[in-house]
Order: structure tokens, then C-alpha cells, then sequence
């Protein structure tokens, strides 16, 4: 993993960052490199409540705002950004005030790297949207200045579409924070953990597979 001038996370929920990126933000951290993690929202409309449930619809946001920082403590990251943003309307936001809010990060923050969701291959709605605007942010700029934008791409045509990763992290030497920011996200990662830990005990092939590899399509700006 090559050394960044900064590293700029855009996720829409708490808990985005922890899944799929967490153990390249960590050894980005490791590594000496800034990182700023624009969260939109605080997820407040999630479903879980913890397993057996510990919250109620109204507390919820204060829980995952919490459940937020805990990870972001345990990543290392210092510059932790709450824009604000309601959760499951990001595609509903005006495109042009969506766009406006990355390009003011990126002009502030001056990332070579920017991790975000491919838009149309993430699955929410949320995700897409988030994805659609860091796009539209980074096009804005002149091709020379354009930082290196990394997306995360989950759905079940993503590769048929897309073509194979061509970037994937080895993230084994820091499973242990990956692991640790997942579980900060209790209320939303409390029951998937309860399935997990007897694999995890015995470094089941599949779920460490899951576990250490982390995967990018590098956007390819026409």
C-alpha cells in the first residue's frame, strides 16, 4: 500500500467505514497518513437495537453517533467529520449542494486519495448517492489535480459489470482493529458477531478470507 499525502473517507452511515475499508484505514494510519472520515449521517434510521436490544428508535442516533467515535478511536483517526446529513434521504438531497459539500472537503483537505461506494454497484440507495456525489466532486477538478478515488462495490453484478478488483489489500496484520471497529457498531453488529465467533475461533477459511482481503475498483474518469 503505497503512502498517501491524505486520505479521505465519504461513507453515508456509521459502521460503512468498518466492514469493507477498516483495515486499510488502519494501515494507512499506521503508515503515518492523515485520514479524514466525512460520515453524512448517524444511521438513525437503522433497524437493529442491539441483540438482545439496549435502545429505542428515539436514542438510537445518540447510540450510533457514540458507536461512531468508538471506531473511529479504535482506527486511529483523528479527524472524524459528522456532516449532518438525514439517513435514507441522501438521494433525495439536491445534487448540487451534495457535490458542493466534497468539493469543500477536498479543497480544504487536498486528499491523494479518496475512498467512497461505486456509484450503482453499492446497493442502498444512500450508498449510491454518496458515491454519485464524490464522483461529480472529483470530475469537477482538472484531470492533473484529481486525487485517486477507491470505491467500495458490493452488489451481485458488480464484477460481471465492473470486471475484477484490481485493487485488494492484504489487511491481515491489522484484523485485530478491523475486528475492533466492527464491534464498536454494537448496536448493528452485535447479533452477526454472535453467528461469527466460533468461526473466527478457528480461523474458519471463508470468514478470514472475508476478513483480510479488501477490495477497490479504482474510478476511471473519461
Amino acid at each position: 500500500m503505497r503512502k498517501e499525502r491524505h486520505v479521505l473517507v465519504v461513507f453515508p452511515h456509521p459502521d460503512d467505514e468498518a466492514f469493507g475499508v477498516s483495515g486499510t484505514i488502519a494501515t494507512h494510519v499506521k503508515n503515518g497518513t492523515p485520514v479524514t472520515y466525512a460520515c453524512l449521517t448517524l444511521g438513525e434510521m437503522g433497524r437493529n437495537m442491539g441483540n438482545p436490544p439496549f435502545t429505542n428508535r428515539e436514542n438510537l442516533p445518540k447510540i450510533r453517533k457514540k458507536e461512531l467515535m468508538e471506531a473511529a478511536q479504535a482506527l486511529g483517526i483523528q479527524d472524524l467529520r459528522m456532516l449532518g446529513f438525514r439517513d435514507k434521504t441522501i438521494e433525495f438531497e439536491d445534487e448540487e449542494k451534495m457535490t458542493n459539500t466534497i468539493t469543500a472537503l477536498i479543497v480544504e483537505l487536498n486528499p491523494s486519495l479518496i475512498i467512497s461506494f461505486y456509484p450503482g454497484y453499492s446497493v442502498h440507495p444512500d450508498h449510491d448517492a454518496t458515491g454519485a456525489a464524490v464522483v461529480r466532486a472529483v470530475a469537477k477538478l482538472p484531470a492533473a489535480a484529481r486525487p485517486t478515488l477507491h470505491c467500495v462495490a458490493f452488489s451481485n453484478d458488480c464484477v460481471e459489470k465492473l470486471g475484477e478488483a484490481d485493487i485488494i489489500h492484504d489487511i491481515t496484520q491489522v484484523n485485530d482493529i478491523k475486528l475492533a471497529a466492527i464491534k464498536a457498531h454494537r448496536s448493528q453488529t452485535e447479533q452477526m458477531f454472535a453467528g461469527m465467533e466460533e468461526k473466527l475461533k478457528n480461523q474458519d477459511p471463508e470468514v478470514m478470507a472475508r476478513l483480510n482481503n479488501e477490495r477497490f475498483w479504482t474510478y476511471k474518469f473519461e
